[in-house]
């Protein structure tokens, strides 16, 4: 009998691993549609807000701020619910509203009248803008040990990818038409939720799933439960937030920063985000598949983080737009953090707080895109207004480097930490074993 089941065995055996593998495929292209989107409004944003407001660079910073703030502010109320609907009902049909709502988002902004509308768009995307935190979880209930860091290397490589053809897309199509990216990235969300429809199936299983609570999915109240109930976690908080938000210089002001001080055109910066792609997508991809397995979740934190403060201390003081091209190359070696720091907490959490977890990342990515692009946006206007006594374009960088290397500091403190818990625990079963 037991022979008899060996083939029907190993044949479902294959068509699980064909359905994760599908899976897996479907994660990576709704991150990839969701860096799409921000990488095809990097190169178009700035020339749009010009457009639209009838003003100089330096005040369309402010009002790009704004726009994340916006955006952020709605994902930080929303990005918990969503995560805690998902440990209920299942990630699929999050995944799947969140691309939806995206969809209607950049349509309201390819056919923005005044820039009221674009926070009405920003607006609905933070709203939905849950879709990250739901796939990150998705990963972390198909995956286990290594495979899941190698997984969450995929999420990088999306990226990577996503920021490419996006940067590029919409550096060449805003040259057309300043409308055509919004649309072009509508129309991507649009068919991957439709795509999602009929070959995405439901990752976390009736038994791992937890009744919806209020109370779990208050944003705050979330972030602080989760961080303080899980060895390691909490004093990593700092040093992620801090990350997270130097990030935002680069992701934000980049695009404003050459435009400045050296007059590029959107096709120029399409081709360094073209650059950028290539270097985050063979890191993603290749790189952490033998780093994090060679050296560990905590070394990779660490090195990337350093990494991520040199890139930008040497983008701050760059003389030359050639030598933009050089300096992220350290920058984006600091990509090899971010898996690390993925699989170090999701590790720590059960199946069933998986969702609750992702959003509370994602919170800690929201805080930082309200902090972040505000603070960064003061200093570029400030210290590009003519009227200014420093002339400082990349003052928001050399800002930023500093958060680096706060937040290299703390992870080292919250590693030492969390050695002389499980020191401690060891020593408490050796006493009673005694």
């Amino acid at each position: 009998m037991a022979e008899e089941l060996s083939p029907i065995k190993q044949i479902a055996k294959e068509v699980k691993k064909k359905t994760r593998s599908a899976a897996l495929g479907f994660i990576f292209i709704t991150i990839f549609i969701d860096v799409l989107g921000l990488g095809i409004i990097i190169p178009v944003m700035p020339k749009l807000l010009q457009t639209l407001g009838h003003f100089d660079i330096s005040t369309a910073s402010k009002y790009n701020g704004w726009l994340t703030l916006i955006y952020a502010s709605m994902q930080l109320v929303f990005a918990s619910i969503m995560g805690s609907l998902s440990d209920r009902y299942g990630r699929r049909p999050v995944l799947l509203i969140s691309l939806f709502g995206f969809s209607i988002d950049y349509m309201f902004m390819a056919f923005a009248p005044s820039i009221s509308w674009l926070f009405v768009g920003r607006f609905i995307a933070g709203v939905t803008g849950a879709s990250t935190a739901t796939a990150t979880a998705y990963i972390a209930d198909i995956s286990t040990g290594h495979k899941r860091d190698a997984n969450f290397g995929l999420v990088g490589a999306a990226s990577g990818i996503g920021l490419i053809l996006g940067v590029g897309l919409g550096g060449y199509l805003g040259e057309l038409n300043i409308k055509f990216p919004f649309m072009a990235a509508a129309g991507f969300a649009f068919l991957n939720g439709l795509y999602g429809l009929f070959v995405l199936p439901e990752s976390l299983k009736p038994a791992h799933r937890r009744k919806f609570e209020w109370k779990r999915a208050n944003p705050l109240g979330s972030l602080i439960r989760v961080f303080t109930k899980h060895v390691g976690l909490a004093g990593l908080i700092g040093a992620i937030l801090l990350v997270y938000t130097a990030q935002k210089a680069v992701e934000y002001m980049l695009s404003f920063l050459l435009y400045e001080k050296f007059n590029w055109s959107m096709h120029s910066v399409s081709l360094l985000a073209l650059f950028i792609g290539l270097l985050l997508f063979s890191i993603q991809a290749g790189l952490i598949r033998y780093t994090i397995p060679k050296f560990g979740q905590q070394k990779n934190i660490i090195a990337g983080i350093i990494f991520y403060a040199v890139g930008l201390t040497l983008i701050a003081f760059a003389s030359q737009g050639w030598m933009v091209y050089l300096f992220m190359i350290p920058y984006c070696l600091g990509g090899i953090s971010g898996p690390a720091l993925q699989g170090f907490a999701t590790n720590r959490v059960a199946k069933n707080e998986q969702g609750e977890l992702q959003g509370a990342i994602t919170i800690l990515n929201s805080i930082s895109v309200i902090v972040g692009p505000a603070i960064f946006s003061f200093l570029f206007a400030n210290y590009t207004n003519k009227q200014s006594g420093l002339y400082f374009p990349g003052a928001p960088f050399l800002l930023a480097a500093i958060l680096m290397v706060i937040s290299t500091f703390l992870a080292i403190k919250s590693f030492g930490a969390q050695v002389k818990k499980v020191r401690a625990k060891k020593s408490v079963k050796t006493t009673n074993a005694a």
